[in-house]
């Protein structure tokens, strides 16, 4: 019981020993601490849905499907970028307090730097978008590869055989058919064409 009311007492001094420490600060500091406090929180929620998948239909590709297009506009306008704007802004403001006597000065850097964390974060998600795009497997990436015959492809389009090809360093089975003889099983063959998103035209080689 002794340790028990120990704790508490020591938890309710470490938080009036916080109060006293936000409280004592300047308004102007105080108010930089808040909006990188209330930034940081909902940062941390949208990071932790995106790479949960939780949003990941109307969250990450809503602000960005259009901007992921090398050639396509920047979107500023955003519920991210705002929120990403905050954070560097309140952080920035916080950590440049003082270093210039300047309010002004300090707004000034605060606000470069939530536009510093608005690029950075648009950078670094289209790098990853890129990177998800790169390892997506788009039968067409199959054109003219070679590869091994996974199940006994029927000759003159009698029936649909499995190769196996190896695409970006992922080995993929799909449907193929030959216009020319029968090939067996561990045969190589050079894909000559596409069907569909499932089957390819192969020869042998």
């Amino acid at each position: 019981m002794k340790n028990a009311e120990k704790s508490i007492t020591c938890a309710k001094l470490q938080k009036n020993n916080s109060m006293e420490w936000f409280n004592g600060m300047d308004l102007f500091l105080k108010s930089y601490w808040i909006i990188a406090g209330i930034a940081s929180v909902i940062f941390i929620i949208q990071m932790i849905l995106t790479f949960t998948g939780v949003d990941a239909s109307d969250g990450l590709h809503a602000d960005f499907s259009g901007d992921m297009d090398t050639d396509g506009p920047f979107q500023f306008f955003s519920l991210r970028n705002l929120i990403n704007f905050f954070l560097g802004f309140g952080w920035g403001g916080v950590c440049f307090y003082n270093t210039f006597d300047s309010k002004i000065w300090v707004t000034v850097c605060a606000f470069l730097t939530g536009m510093l964390f608005v690029l950075l974060f648009f950078v670094l998600i289209k790098q990853f978008m890129k990177l998800e795009r790169d390892y997506t497997f788009q039968i067409a990436d199959t054109a003219g590869k070679t590869a091994d015959v996974y199940l006994t492809v029927p000759e003159n389009k009698s029936g649909k055989g499995k190769i196996q090809i190896s695409v970006k360093g992922a080995f993929h089975e799909i449907d193929a058919i030959t216009e020319g003889e029968k090939i067996p099983t561990g045969s190589k063959i050079k894909v000559a064409g596409i069907i569909d998103n499932q089957t390819v035209i192969v020869t042998k080689l």
